[in-house]
This record gives C-alpha cells, structure tokens and sequence, in this order.
C-alpha cells in the first residue's frame, strides 16, 4: 500500500463513487465518505472507508475533497448553498468526478477560487467495473500544480490520468470521448443489423471487423450482440456495464456544447436524439450497447436511395446523376 496523502473526503458513495472510495483506502489513504443513501453508506463503511453523518461533517480538516454526483447543479449547490465550501480548511483541493456541462465545471471551479480554495475537475471513464478493478481513466482540467496534488490518489483509483488543460479541460475531454463512444455504438449495431438482414453469421462478421478497419471499442469490448464478446453486457441480458441512461447524459452535454459553439456536428446530435429517447423507454435499465434493439426495431428509411446498383457499376453505364 501506499502512504497516506492526508485526510480525504468522498461525497457521492454510490455504483461508481463508492468501489473508488474502497480503494483510496485500500491503498492506505484515510478516506472519510458520505452520502445520502444510508445503504451507500453502510456498504462502504463495511468496505473499509470511515464515514460520517453529513457532507460538512466529511469535510471537516480534509485536506482533498472528492465529489461524484449525478449533475452539475448538485456540485454547484454542494459547493455553494449547502456550504461545503465555507466549511472546508482554506487550501484545501476539490477534485470533481462527476461528469458535468464544461460551464457548470468552471462554474464550480470559480467558486472554489473565490472560497480560497483549489480545484480540479477530473471526470472517469472505465464504469463500474473500472471503478472496482482500479482501472479508470481521468481526464483532469485544472492548474499544473493541483494535477500534481491529485494524481497520487487518481493513480489509486485508476490506471490513467491525463491532464488535459485548463478549468473545464477534464470535462470537455470526457464529452467528446462519449461523443465517439455513442455514434460508434450506434454504427456497429446498425452493422450487425444490416449483417442479419443479408444472412450473415455474427460472429463472421465480428471476426472481419474486429481485425479490420471497423475496429473500435464498441465492437471489441462491449459488442451489442451476444456471442462474439463473451463479457459484453449483450451475454446478461444487456445488464449494465455503463447504462443507456449515462449515455443519454453524456451525448445531451456534448449537443448542448455543440449546440452553444456553433459546430456542425450531425452525427453527434442524432445519437443524442436517439440515446435520450432509447434511455426513455424500453432503455432506463440496460446497458447502452442495447440501442442495438432500437436499430434493429426501426422501419426502413422511406426517404432514402433505392437504387441498388453499385455507383461503379453506374459510372461505368454511363447512369451517373450529375
């Protein structure tokens, strides 16, 4: 185990936060946890971690506090009107989790600043399971020095951290990582639909694929068929590995950005479209990968090209449409 850097306080104990919290202390920190699920709390009281009666409680002579939470608005009204601000030591370093809008990020950057503090948002990628292995990446967004203060206990938790700029950094990296995650999720099930539809085995079409230039991650790991990836979430009934729901989040942050810069960015805005319907309905309980089942119960596109000739072929006659 590693030495102790100090008092940490974790507030958010929940599917992600509370496995991270366990192995901070399982890697010799002195982690004191709150939440506000007493089930939470007592799960991770019996894993090891210290825990107290509130958040301010928590807080008290820490010298880092991390924060994962569901919203930007519930790190804003943390931070600010439930006082966790004004009750932690001057100094001390707020390390942010959660996966937030870049304005709330910086937001809540500002007012650790102006509360004599520091900051660091430092948004994961990995999941539960990476939170349990200790296998997590960070995307931190903040000043050198407080990367620096944080990466010991960051490299407890996960396997990677990079530091990707300024305030909002972490969380701009984070979206647009989810924002290739969603729309390749949604490709390779629109691949493995189309395979069907022409009588081709899935594993044929996986062993092609995953070895050729349709490589990614949503097919190598989380694979939305069963068979082919024997530890996909498509095996457990789509039992969650990162939920539809977060997905949904996720891509609603990275519309809003594109949306607020001015970027041109369809593909991006359509996923959004059909993760926050899929997470909706049929979606609210099941891994992302099951999107799978959205592709594969849409109607044909009436709109599009009916002309199956091959576009070579077409040149070739002379049939081309300028």
């Amino acid at each position: 185990m590693s030495g102790s850097s100090g008092r940490v306080a974790f507030i958010g104990l929940g599917h992600m936060g509370g496995p991270m919290a366990v192995n901070l202390a399982g890697a010799g920190h002195r982690v004191v946890g709150f939440d506000l699920a007493p089930e939470a709390l007592a799960a991770a009281a019996a894993a090891g971690v210290e825990t107290a009666s509130s958040a301010i409680g928590a807080v008290a002579d820490a010298d880092v506090v991390i924060t994962m939470l569901p919203a930007g608005r519930h790190v804003l009204a943390l931070y600010r009107e439930e006082g966790l601000l004004e009750a932690a030591r001057p100094g001390t370093l707020f390390v942010d989790c959660s996966t937030i809008d870049v304005a709330d990020a910086r937001a809540a950057h500002e007012a650790a600043a102006a509360a004599g503090h520091r900051a660091l948002d430092a948004p994961v990628s990995g999941g539960v399971t990476g939170a349990e292995a200790a296998t997590l990446t960070f995307m931190a967004g903040g000043g050198a020095e407080e990367f620096a203060r944080a990466e010991p206990l960051l490299s407890a938790m996960g396997k990677k951290a990079v530091h990707c700029g300024a305030a909002g950094a972490g969380q701009a990296a984070k979206i647009c990582n989810n924002m290739i995650l969603g729309v390749s999720m949604i490709a390779v099930s629109e691949a493995f639909v189309l395979a069907e539809s022409l009588g081709l085995d899935h594993q044929a079409l996986y062993d092609v694929a995953s070895t050729a230039s349709g490589q990614c991650w949503a097919l190598t790991v989380n694979c939305p068929v069963p068979g082919p990836v024997p530890a996909s979430p498509a095996n457990r009934d789509y039992r969650p590995g990162f939920a539809a729901p977060l997905m949904a989040k996720d891509l609603g942050l990275a519309a809003n950005a594109l949306r607020s810069g001015g970027v041109h960015a369809p593909l991006g805005l359509k996923a959004a479209e059909l993760y926050a319907a899929f997470a909706a309905g049929e979606g609210a309980e099941l891994d992302f990968s099951a999107i799978v089942r959205t592709v594969r119960g849409a109607p044909a596109d009436p709109t599009g090209p009916t002309d199956r000739t091959d576009p070579t072929e077409r040149e070739q006659n002379g049939t081309t449409t300028p």
